[in-house]
Protein backbone atom coordinates (compact mmCIF):
# COMPACT_ATOMS: atom_id res chain seq x y z
CA UNK A 1 0.00 0.00 0.00
CA UNK A 2 3.14 2.33 0.95
CA UNK A 3 4.70 0.98 -2.57
CA UNK A 4 6.02 4.15 -4.70
CA UNK A 5 4.91 6.28 -1.83
CA UNK A 6 7.35 9.75 -1.22
CA UNK A 7 7.06 9.96 2.78
CA UNK A 8 9.17 12.84 4.34
CA UNK A 9 10.01 12.54 7.87
CA UNK A 10 10.74 14.86 10.72
CA UNK A 11 12.75 13.71 13.44
CA UNK A 12 12.72 16.34 16.20
CA UNK A 13 14.63 16.33 20.33
CA UNK A 14 12.92 13.45 22.33
CA UNK A 15 14.72 10.64 23.14
CA UNK A 16 12.51 8.69 21.36
CA UNK A 17 14.06 9.83 18.46
CA UNK A 18 15.40 6.46 18.40
CA UNK A 19 12.41 5.10 17.20
CA UNK A 20 12.83 6.59 14.04
CA UNK A 21 15.14 4.25 12.64
CA UNK A 22 12.83 1.42 13.12
CA UNK A 23 10.33 3.89 11.94
CA UNK A 24 12.91 4.52 8.46
CA UNK A 25 13.30 1.07 8.13
CA UNK A 26 9.76 -0.16 8.03
CA UNK A 27 8.63 2.44 5.36
CA UNK A 28 11.45 1.36 3.22
CA UNK A 29 10.52 -2.34 3.97
CA UNK A 30 7.29 -1.40 2.38
CA UNK A 31 8.94 0.25 -0.76
CA UNK A 32 8.09 4.06 0.18
CA UNK A 33 10.28 5.99 -0.99
CA UNK A 34 11.53 7.95 2.23
CA UNK A 35 13.31 10.96 3.26
CA UNK A 36 14.58 12.68 6.46
CA UNK A 37 14.97 15.95 8.28
CA UNK A 38 16.54 16.08 11.59
CA UNK A 39 16.39 19.04 13.77
CA UNK A 40 19.64 20.14 15.63
CA UNK A 41 18.62 18.80 18.91
CA UNK A 42 17.18 15.29 17.11
CA UNK A 43 21.06 14.76 16.11
CA UNK A 44 21.80 14.55 19.96
CA UNK A 45 19.76 11.35 20.03
CA UNK A 46 20.58 9.53 16.74
CA UNK A 47 22.68 10.52 14.25
CA UNK A 48 22.24 11.37 10.10
CA UNK A 49 24.68 8.81 9.35
CA UNK A 50 21.97 6.12 10.53
CA UNK A 51 19.06 7.22 9.01
CA UNK A 52 20.67 8.45 5.58
CA UNK A 53 21.90 4.55 5.54
CA UNK A 54 18.42 3.58 6.42
CA UNK A 55 16.72 5.66 3.97
CA UNK A 56 19.10 5.18 1.06
CA UNK A 57 18.71 8.88 0.77
CA UNK A 58 20.55 11.81 1.97
CA UNK A 59 19.31 13.59 5.67
CA UNK A 60 18.86 17.22 5.60
CA UNK A 61 19.40 19.03 8.82
CA UNK A 62 20.74 22.45 7.09
CA UNK A 63 19.89 25.17 5.13
CA UNK A 64 22.95 25.35 3.48
CA UNK A 65 24.62 22.11 2.62
CA UNK A 66 28.66 20.76 1.64
CA UNK A 67 31.86 23.66 1.09
CA UNK A 68 29.91 25.75 -1.38
CA UNK A 69 26.67 26.50 0.85
CA UNK A 70 24.71 24.36 -1.73
CA UNK A 71 21.16 25.91 -1.02
CA UNK A 72 19.05 23.22 0.87
CA UNK A 73 15.65 23.46 -1.20
CA UNK A 74 12.83 23.30 1.65
CA UNK A 75 10.11 24.39 -0.64
CA UNK A 76 10.87 21.24 -3.35
CA UNK A 77 10.92 18.95 -0.16
CA UNK A 78 7.85 20.03 0.70
CA UNK A 79 6.04 19.60 -2.46
CA UNK A 80 7.51 16.52 -3.10
CA UNK A 81 6.13 14.30 -0.65
CA UNK A 82 3.16 12.37 -0.11
CA UNK A 83 2.69 13.18 2.97
CA UNK A 84 5.03 14.93 5.92
CA UNK A 85 5.11 12.82 9.32
CA UNK A 86 6.67 14.77 12.13
CA UNK A 87 8.02 11.44 14.59
CA UNK A 88 8.82 12.24 17.61
CA UNK A 89 7.29 15.51 17.61
CA UNK A 90 8.49 17.34 20.75
CA UNK A 91 6.72 20.18 23.26
CA UNK A 92 9.01 22.82 21.10
CA UNK A 93 8.34 21.89 17.66
CA UNK A 94 4.39 21.16 18.27
CA UNK A 95 4.30 24.78 19.65
CA UNK A 96 6.47 26.34 16.70
CA UNK A 97 4.44 24.58 14.11
CA UNK A 98 1.45 25.80 15.52
CA UNK A 99 2.36 29.18 15.67
CA UNK A 100 4.21 29.78 12.95
CA UNK A 101 7.82 29.54 13.88
CA UNK A 102 10.56 29.32 11.78
CA UNK A 103 13.90 28.84 12.65
CA UNK A 104 15.23 25.34 11.17
CA UNK A 105 14.82 23.55 7.93
CA UNK A 106 11.84 21.35 10.12
CA UNK A 107 9.93 24.14 10.42
CA UNK A 108 10.16 26.10 7.01
CA UNK A 109 9.87 22.48 5.14
CA UNK A 110 6.03 21.99 7.11
CA UNK A 111 5.26 25.61 6.47
CA UNK A 112 6.20 24.50 2.64
CA UNK A 113 4.21 21.34 2.27
CA UNK A 114 1.10 21.01 0.63
CA UNK A 115 1.03 17.53 1.61
CA UNK A 116 -0.87 16.01 4.26
CA UNK A 117 0.88 16.63 7.65
CA UNK A 118 1.09 13.76 10.31
CA UNK A 119 2.77 14.18 13.67
CA UNK A 120 3.26 12.04 16.54
CA UNK A 121 4.18 13.73 19.94
CA UNK A 122 6.39 12.29 22.42
CA UNK A 123 7.03 14.15 26.11
CA UNK A 124 6.39 13.30 29.18
CA UNK A 125 2.99 13.19 30.84
CA UNK A 126 3.15 16.23 32.84
CA UNK A 127 4.57 18.85 29.65
CA UNK A 128 1.62 16.92 27.82
CA UNK A 129 -1.21 17.53 29.49
CA UNK A 130 -0.22 21.31 29.91
CA UNK A 131 -2.57 23.93 28.85
CA UNK A 132 -0.16 25.16 26.48
CA UNK A 133 0.58 22.06 24.69
CA UNK A 134 -2.73 20.90 24.44
CA UNK A 135 -3.54 24.28 22.84
CA UNK A 136 -1.40 24.17 20.33
CA UNK A 137 -2.06 20.31 19.35
CA UNK A 138 -5.88 21.82 18.96
CA UNK A 139 -4.68 24.66 17.02
CA UNK A 140 -2.40 22.12 14.67
CA UNK A 141 -5.84 20.20 14.28
CA UNK A 142 -7.77 22.77 13.37
CA UNK A 143 -5.20 23.41 10.34
CA UNK A 144 -6.01 20.09 9.56
CA UNK A 145 -2.78 18.08 10.66
CA UNK A 146 -3.63 14.92 11.96
CA UNK A 147 -2.56 13.96 15.64
CA UNK A 148 -1.04 10.40 15.94
CA UNK A 149 -2.20 10.26 20.45
CA UNK A 150 0.86 9.15 22.70
CA UNK A 151 0.52 5.79 24.18
CA UNK A 152 -0.18 5.07 27.61
CA UNK A 153 3.26 3.45 29.22
CA UNK A 154 6.98 4.00 31.37
CA UNK A 155 8.17 7.45 30.16
CA UNK A 156 11.97 7.96 29.53
CA UNK A 157 11.52 10.04 33.79
CA UNK A 158 10.09 7.04 35.01
CA UNK A 159 6.72 8.14 35.33
CA UNK A 160 4.05 5.87 34.64
CA UNK A 161 1.23 7.53 32.00
CA UNK A 162 0.68 8.97 28.27
CA UNK A 163 3.72 10.65 26.36
CA UNK A 164 4.95 8.12 24.87
CA UNK A 165 4.88 8.08 20.74
CA UNK A 166 3.54 5.39 18.95
CA UNK A 167 5.12 2.98 17.64
CA UNK A 168 6.66 2.49 14.43
CA UNK A 169 4.46 -0.43 13.61
CA UNK A 170 1.51 1.55 14.61
CA UNK A 171 3.08 4.60 12.79
CA UNK A 172 2.94 2.58 9.37
CA UNK A 173 -0.78 0.98 9.96
CA UNK A 174 -1.92 4.97 10.09
CA UNK A 175 0.25 5.73 6.93
CA UNK A 176 -1.18 2.56 5.17
CA UNK A 177 -4.48 3.70 6.18
CA UNK A 178 -4.48 7.32 5.03
CA UNK A 179 -3.33 5.87 1.37
CA UNK A 180 -5.51 3.11 1.23
CA UNK A 181 -8.40 3.68 -1.53
CA UNK A 182 -10.37 0.71 -0.84
CA UNK A 183 -11.49 0.47 2.85
CA UNK A 184 -13.21 -2.57 3.33
CA UNK A 185 -15.39 -1.08 6.09
CA UNK A 186 -15.66 2.48 3.97
CA UNK A 187 -19.39 3.72 4.56
CA UNK A 188 -19.99 1.22 7.46
CA UNK A 189 -21.07 2.41 10.58
CA UNK A 190 -19.96 1.18 13.11
CA UNK A 191 -20.94 1.10 16.89
CA UNK A 192 -18.27 -0.89 19.67
CA UNK A 193 -18.99 -0.87 23.42
CA UNK A 194 -15.53 -1.12 25.55
CA UNK A 195 -14.52 -1.17 29.55
CA UNK A 196 -16.48 -1.53 32.45
CA UNK A 197 -19.55 -0.28 33.98
CA UNK A 198 -19.49 1.19 37.32
CA UNK A 199 -22.87 0.42 39.23
CA UNK A 200 -23.10 2.82 42.38
CA UNK A 201 -24.23 2.37 45.85
CA UNK A 202 -23.52 5.49 47.61
CA UNK A 203 -21.94 8.85 46.18
CA UNK A 204 -18.30 7.25 46.86
CA UNK A 205 -18.86 3.74 46.17
CA UNK A 206 -19.28 1.13 43.35
CA UNK A 207 -19.52 -2.09 42.02
CA UNK A 208 -17.05 -2.90 39.34
CA UNK A 209 -14.69 -5.00 37.75
CA UNK A 210 -11.16 -5.35 36.36
CA UNK A 211 -11.98 -4.03 32.53
CA UNK A 212 -8.99 -1.89 31.37
CA UNK A 213 -11.15 -1.27 27.65
CA UNK A 214 -8.31 -1.95 25.97
CA UNK A 215 -9.79 -4.67 23.58
CA UNK A 216 -13.08 -2.01 22.40
CA UNK A 217 -10.22 0.27 21.89
CA UNK A 218 -8.30 -1.27 20.06
CA UNK A 219 -11.30 -2.83 17.61
CA UNK A 220 -12.56 1.04 17.67
CA UNK A 221 -9.30 2.05 16.34
CA UNK A 222 -8.99 -0.60 13.75
CA UNK A 223 -12.20 0.20 12.24
CA UNK A 224 -11.57 3.31 11.91
CA UNK A 225 -8.11 2.83 10.13
CA UNK A 226 -10.71 0.47 8.03
CA UNK A 227 -12.86 3.10 6.69
CA UNK A 228 -15.77 2.54 9.43
CA UNK A 229 -17.52 5.71 10.95
CA UNK A 230 -17.10 4.49 14.61
CA UNK A 231 -19.17 5.39 17.68
CA UNK A 232 -17.00 3.71 20.51
CA UNK A 233 -19.20 3.81 23.82
CA UNK A 234 -16.76 3.73 26.37
CA UNK A 235 -17.26 2.80 30.01
CA UNK A 236 -14.90 4.20 32.72
CA UNK A 237 -10.87 4.16 31.43
CA UNK A 238 -7.79 5.54 31.49
CA UNK A 239 -7.57 5.31 27.93
CA UNK A 240 -8.08 8.12 25.31
CA UNK A 241 -8.51 7.63 21.61
CA UNK A 242 -8.26 10.65 19.34
CA UNK A 243 -8.84 9.45 15.58
CA UNK A 244 -11.17 11.89 13.15
CA UNK A 245 -13.60 8.89 12.32
CA UNK A 246 -13.95 7.81 16.23
CA UNK A 247 -16.59 9.46 18.36
CA UNK A 248 -15.88 8.42 21.91
CA UNK A 249 -18.97 8.50 24.28
CA UNK A 250 -18.29 8.59 27.80
CA UNK A 251 -20.52 6.23 30.51
CA UNK A 252 -20.31 5.10 33.73
CA UNK A 253 -23.39 2.73 34.42
CA UNK A 254 -24.45 -0.09 32.72
CA UNK A 255 -27.95 2.02 31.90
CA UNK A 256 -26.36 4.82 30.44
CA UNK A 257 -24.67 2.46 28.40
CA UNK A 258 -27.55 0.88 27.20
CA UNK A 259 -29.12 4.23 26.49
CA UNK A 260 -26.01 5.53 24.22
CA UNK A 261 -26.21 2.29 22.33
CA UNK A 262 -30.00 2.05 21.93
CA UNK A 263 -29.93 5.55 20.44
CA UNK A 264 -27.87 5.22 17.57
CA UNK A 265 -28.29 1.27 17.62
CA UNK A 266 -31.00 1.57 14.45
CA UNK A 267 -28.20 3.70 12.35
CA UNK A 268 -25.03 1.43 12.50
CA UNK A 269 -24.33 -1.64 10.32
CA UNK A 270 -22.02 -3.48 12.43
CA UNK A 271 -22.23 -3.40 16.24
CA UNK A 272 -19.78 -5.10 18.43
CA UNK A 273 -20.25 -5.45 22.65
CA UNK A 274 -16.80 -6.03 23.85
CA UNK A 275 -17.94 -4.15 27.12
CA UNK A 276 -17.47 -5.85 30.38
CA UNK A 277 -21.17 -4.82 31.43
CA UNK A 278 -22.42 -5.67 35.52
CA UNK A 279 -24.87 -8.27 35.34
CA UNK A 280 -26.25 -6.84 38.67
CA UNK A 281 -26.49 -3.38 40.36
CA UNK A 282 -27.93 -2.05 43.64
CA UNK A 283 -31.81 -1.83 43.18
CA UNK A 284 -31.68 1.49 45.36
CA UNK A 285 -28.32 3.79 45.46
CA UNK A 286 -27.66 5.94 49.00
CA UNK A 287 -28.00 9.42 48.58
CA UNK A 288 -25.44 9.97 51.36
CA UNK A 289 -22.48 7.73 52.03
CA UNK A 290 -23.34 4.50 54.10
CA UNK A 291 -21.38 4.99 57.74
CA UNK A 292 -19.72 2.17 58.81
CA UNK A 293 -22.12 0.27 61.37
CA UNK A 294 -21.21 -3.53 62.38
CA UNK A 295 -19.78 -6.34 61.04
CA UNK A 296 -21.03 -6.99 57.81
CA UNK A 297 -23.44 -5.10 55.34
CA UNK A 298 -26.42 -6.51 52.54
CA UNK A 299 -26.79 -4.78 49.22
CA UNK A 300 -29.92 -6.06 47.43
CA UNK A 301 -28.88 -6.49 43.17
CA UNK A 302 -31.05 -6.06 40.57
CA UNK A 303 -30.64 -7.51 37.58
CA UNK A 304 -29.04 -5.06 34.95
CA UNK A 305 -30.57 -5.07 31.24
CA UNK A 306 -28.54 -7.10 28.97
CA UNK A 307 -27.60 -5.02 26.35
CA UNK A 308 -26.70 -7.00 23.45
CA UNK A 309 -29.33 -9.49 24.24
CA UNK A 310 -31.44 -6.51 23.83
CA UNK A 311 -30.47 -4.54 20.67
CA UNK A 312 -29.91 -8.12 19.29
CA UNK A 313 -33.81 -8.15 19.31
CA UNK A 314 -34.03 -5.20 17.71
CA UNK A 315 -31.31 -6.16 15.01
CA UNK A 316 -32.43 -6.18 11.16
CA UNK A 317 -31.46 -8.53 8.73
CA UNK A 318 -28.82 -6.50 7.29
CA UNK A 319 -27.00 -5.39 10.78
CA UNK A 320 -23.68 -7.66 12.25
CA UNK A 321 -23.62 -8.00 15.86
CA UNK A 322 -20.80 -9.31 17.20
CA UNK A 323 -20.37 -11.06 20.77
CA UNK A 324 -17.58 -11.20 23.65
CA UNK A 325 -17.65 -14.31 25.67
CA UNK A 326 -15.34 -14.44 28.43
CA UNK A 327 -15.34 -17.37 30.22
CA UNK A 328 -13.94 -19.44 33.41
CA UNK A 329 -15.22 -23.45 32.21
CA UNK A 330 -17.63 -25.11 29.72
CA UNK A 331 -15.42 -22.09 27.43
CA UNK A 332 -17.27 -23.29 23.87
CA UNK A 333 -20.56 -24.08 24.94
CA UNK A 334 -21.29 -21.41 27.05
CA UNK A 335 -20.34 -19.00 23.97
CA UNK A 336 -22.48 -20.94 21.28
CA UNK A 337 -25.25 -20.84 24.12
CA UNK A 338 -25.10 -16.89 24.04
CA UNK A 339 -25.04 -16.93 20.03
CA UNK A 340 -28.21 -18.38 19.87
CA UNK A 341 -29.84 -16.29 22.85
CA UNK A 342 -28.13 -12.60 21.81
CA UNK A 343 -28.66 -13.01 18.35
CA UNK A 344 -25.12 -12.87 17.61
CA UNK A 345 -23.55 -13.62 13.85
CA UNK A 346 -19.92 -14.14 15.38
CA UNK A 347 -19.20 -14.32 18.81
CA UNK A 348 -15.39 -13.81 20.31
CA UNK A 349 -14.67 -15.92 22.72
CA UNK A 350 -11.59 -15.63 25.90
CA UNK A 351 -10.93 -17.99 28.39
CA UNK A 352 -9.38 -16.81 32.14
CA UNK A 353 -7.72 -20.66 31.82
CA UNK A 354 -5.14 -19.06 29.25
CA UNK A 355 -2.09 -17.47 30.47
CA UNK A 356 -2.03 -13.36 29.13
CA UNK A 357 -5.59 -13.04 28.12
CA UNK A 358 -8.41 -11.48 29.63
CA UNK A 359 -8.59 -8.33 31.58
CA UNK A 360 -6.23 -5.93 32.22
CA UNK A 361 -3.21 -7.57 30.28
CA UNK A 362 -1.98 -5.52 26.92
CA UNK A 363 -2.04 -9.32 24.84
CA UNK A 364 -5.29 -11.74 24.38
CA UNK A 365 -6.24 -15.24 23.09
CA UNK A 366 -8.81 -15.58 20.95
CA UNK A 367 -11.21 -18.09 18.89
CA UNK A 368 -13.98 -16.81 16.68
CA UNK A 369 -17.35 -18.89 16.87
CA UNK A 370 -20.17 -18.02 14.37
CA UNK A 371 -23.65 -19.26 13.43
CA UNK A 372 -22.67 -22.02 12.20
CA UNK A 373 -19.91 -22.86 14.79
CA UNK A 374 -17.59 -22.76 12.98
CA UNK A 375 -14.32 -22.23 15.51
CA UNK A 376 -11.01 -20.50 14.09
CA UNK A 377 -8.36 -20.69 16.92
CA UNK A 378 -5.69 -17.84 17.47
CA UNK A 379 -2.29 -17.67 19.36
CA UNK A 380 -1.45 -15.12 22.20
CA UNK A 381 -1.21 -12.03 20.44
CA UNK A 382 -1.04 -8.10 21.55
CA UNK A 383 -4.64 -7.11 21.71
CA UNK A 384 -3.48 -4.31 18.44
CA UNK A 385 -2.76 -7.63 16.37
CA UNK A 386 -6.00 -9.24 18.25
CA UNK A 387 -8.22 -6.58 17.45
CA UNK A 388 -7.19 -7.00 13.53
CA UNK A 389 -7.95 -10.36 13.39
CA UNK A 390 -11.57 -9.49 14.49
CA UNK A 391 -12.01 -7.06 12.07
CA UNK A 392 -10.61 -9.16 9.44
CA UNK A 393 -13.32 -11.72 10.69
CA UNK A 394 -15.99 -8.82 10.27
CA UNK A 395 -14.73 -8.01 6.63
CA UNK A 396 -15.12 -11.57 5.67
CA UNK A 397 -18.54 -11.65 7.52
CA UNK A 398 -19.69 -9.06 5.56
Amino acid sequence: MLKGKKILVGVTGSIAAYKAAFLVRLLVKEEAEVKVILTDAAKEFITPLTLSTLSKNPVYSEFTEGNQGEWTNHVELGLWADVMLIAPASANTIGKMANGLCDNLLLATYLSARCPVFYAPAMDLDMYCHPSVLANIDKLKSFGNQLIEAQHGELASGLIGQGRMAEPEDLVEVLKAHFSENFALKGKKVLITAGPTYEAIDPVRFIGNYSSGKMGYAIAEEAANAGADVTLVSGPTHLSLDHPKVEVVSVRSGKEMFEACDSVYSQVDISVFAAAVADYAPKSIADQKIKKQGDSMSIELGKTIDIAKALGVKKSPSQLNVGFALETNNEVVNAKGKVESKNFDLIVLNSLQDSGAGFGHDTNKISIIDKANNIQHFELKTKKEVAKDIVNAIITKI
